[in-house]
């Protein structure tokens, strides 16, 4: 598995890609954004926004006085916060096969079946943060990640975020994380990051 994640590294700097972002509140769609993405060589998402012209985040009339600025500050809140829980989920998604490795020989990783033929199932402790929890499925038959749910936090372990993602192959067999969802959960806020339309550059 560490080797599969590491050439499979390797294969998404070829690619380009655009991402659709989608922020949720009490599963009401707040925004939208697109981004064009490719790895940086640090092996993080670099981002590049693509204007689309959609302004769903607009409340359709013009407010004043201090209840617009209220809701001004409550947007702008939601939206940091959406970012975080987006950016810690960046860290979960792609994983790091040398973190991997250290945290198998400090005894953090368990091994079983997934239930399914060539699936293996990884539940790896203290990840990326003490108690948080991930759970990977590999398929050894494909060389690929199936998929990922983690259970984490932002700053403090009562600000609950779980992760989920999916993955799909590319026609050339590289694996990439197709669907990612994070739940916010103590603002019932959901980020939901849809990648598609892979390029080589």
């Amino acid at each position: 598995m560490k080797q599969a994640a590491d050439l499979n590294k390797l294969a998404l700097l070829q690619y380009t890609w655009q991402e659709q972002q989608t922020i949720s509140i009490k599963g009401k769609v707040r925004k939208q954004k697109l981004f064009q993405v490719k790895l940086g060589p640090d092996g993080k998402p670099q981002k590049t926004p693509i204007e689309t012209g959609d302004n769903s985040s607009s409340d359709g009339g013009r407010q004043h006085g201090i209840k617009h600025r209220i809701k001004e500050n409550k947007k702008e809140e939601y939206e940091d916060y959406a970012q975080q829980i987006a950016e810690l989920a960046q860290g979960y998604a792609q994983p790091d096969s040398a973190r991997l490795q250290q945290l198998y020989q400090q005894g953090f990783v368990m091994i079983g079946s997934a239930g399914v033929p060539d699936e293996v199932r990884l539940v790896i402790q203290n990840y990326l943060k003490p108690g948080d929890s991930v759970t990977i499925v590999f398929n050894k038959a494909q060389k690929a990640i199936q998929s990922i749910n983690v259970s984490s936090y932002l700053s403090d372990p009562s600000d609950a975020v779980k992760i989920a993602v999916q993955f799909a192959q590319l026609p050339d067999g590289t694996n990439h994380a197709s669907n990612v969802i994070v739940n916010g959960v103590s603002k019932e806020l959901n980020v939901e990051m849809q990648n598609s339309n892979y390029q080589k550059m």
